[in-house]
């Protein structure tokens, strides 16, 4: 049974690599070639901020969150923006549903859905917060997203398919050796499927600033484990290397645990409410 798992697990990913590769390439292209002009555009779009910063957040890479954390770490932009932008940021999670032939239709909602926490909680924050200190100076947005990466795109975006391709083999590992002793039915019932747990669960686990999380919430979803609205949870609390990058940047830092109960609360509710209207 085990064998059975690991060779299952095996087949799984190598299928999900070519578009893995094509994904991160094209990831890479835009990073490398327009990263600085992104981060530019979010420090001037003002009180369009939030739909901004929601429609950048969902392009699967963590760029944007990143740098989205140093801008308002300098005070140039919102509360609400950053917000958007770590909501609506889901980093491998899209990859993995091209990756999952017969799963490209989940995208579109996965992301309508994101966008749109990101745009309605950001101008809700903005409204509520508007008093934000801007005694802060600009560090160096691109310095952790590798923006200024001198070597091409093509070594990042085989360095980045390798790593996601052993997250992935090792979370399909386990989860098809959780689904061969439970099945996918208790192992629903053990995540708390169709109770007001499960939104708490998985948004806690999108808070880890990895890309693990994402992998994990996302794989479980496509196994059936998962309802919508929890994997909406747990994407949308996670916002990647964000986070991490926001916690050493930013001061003071009452404000980023601040800052981190704020998403994990909105990300917990709009599952709920997902749960309960779908």
């Amino acid at each position: 049974m085990i064998s059975d798992a690991f060779l299952d697990a095996v087949l799984d990913t190598a299928r999900t690599l070519p578009f893995l590769l094509a994904a991160f390439l094209a990831i890479e292209a835009i990073e490398h070639y327009s990263g600085r002009m992104t981060g530019r555009l979010l420090s001037k779009v003002g009180r369009f901020g939030p739909a901004a910063g929601a429609v950048f957040g969902c392009i699967p890479q963590c760029g944007f969150s990143v740098a989205a954390a140093n801008l308002y770490s300098g005070g140039l932009i919102s509360l609400g923006t950053l917000l958007a932008v770590f909501l609506s940021t889901s980093d491998e999670a899209v990859l993995i549903l091209l990756g999952h032939p017969g799963s490209g239709r989940l995208i579109l909602p996965l992301l309508a859905a994101k966008v749109m926490l990101g745009i309605t909680a950001g101008y809700m924050a903005d409204f509520f917060f508007r008093n934000r200190k801007e005694e802060k100076h600009i560090k160096d947005m691109c310095k952790s997203c590798g923006c200024s990466d001198t070597s091409g795109i093509w070594l990042p975006a085989f360095k980045h398919t390798l790593r996601l391709a052993v997250y992935l083999l090792g979370f399909t590992f386990l989860l098809n050796l959780a689904l061969k002793f439970l099945g996918v039915e208790q192992l629903a019932r053990i995540l708390g499927r169709d109770t007001l747990f499960q939104p708490f669960l998985t948004a806690l686990l999108g808070l880890i600033p990895n890309c693990a999380s994402s992998v994990l919430i996302t794989e479980l979803y496509l196994a059936g484990g998962l309802g919508f609205g929890s994997a909406v949870a747990g994407l949308s609390a996670g916002a990647g290397v964000g986070l991490a990058v926001l916690f050493r940047s930013n001061h003071p830092m009452k404000e980023n645990f601040r800052i981190l109960l704020l998403l994990y609360g909105i990300a917990v509710a709009f599952g709920i409410l997902l749960g309960v209207s779908l």
